[in-house]
């Protein structure tokens, strides 16, 4: 019997690879996301540390320079958590956008494994048509055959 050989395998296999791709673009993202939002999380956390130093320095009656300055690093901190925040939601639009390559790439492989599993379907076929095509020629140069 004839190997089953699909003539559109490299695009298989192409789309195998680009859905890999794809995968790995999209847990890059999500990598990506995750360390601005624990960047976030740490300039929140600092942020916090130093309204707390402004609390301490304000009841230990510190020197209004010194007051300023924590005041104005506050002001800088909460300055760059809105940077932040806007580095978050790029990053959160970019892993949607990698899920929904990854959809789409994910769609394309199933066609063409689809297109493949019908064009084995169809050689099955026409192999087991072809094996009882045989089969019946064999037992007709039987049937018509003299018997001893």
């Amino acid at each position: 019997m004839a190997a089953f050989k699909y003539s559109f395998q490299k695009i298989v296999d192409l789309k195998e690879s680009e859905k890999t791709h794809a995968e790995w673009l999209l847990s890059d993202a999500i990598g990506e996301l995750n360390s601005e939002r624990e960047q976030l999380r740490s300039l929140q956390q600092q942020q916090r540390e130093w309204e707390q130093k402004l609390e301490q320095s304000v009841k230990e009656a510190t020197p209004l320079a010194e007051v300023l300055a924590i005041d104005e690093y506050i002001e800088y901190f909460a300055q760059t958590i809105k940077s932040k925040m806007k580095d978050i939601e790029r990053a959160e639009r970019k892993v949607e956008q990698r899920r929904n390559d990854l959809a789409d790439k994910m769609r394309e492989e199933k066609v063409w494994h689809k297109a493949k599993e019908n064009a084995f379907t169809k050689f099955r076929y026409s192999m087991q048509i072809k094996e009882q095509n045989e089969l019946d020629e064999m037992a007709s140069i039987r049937f018509m055959s003299p018997t001893p």
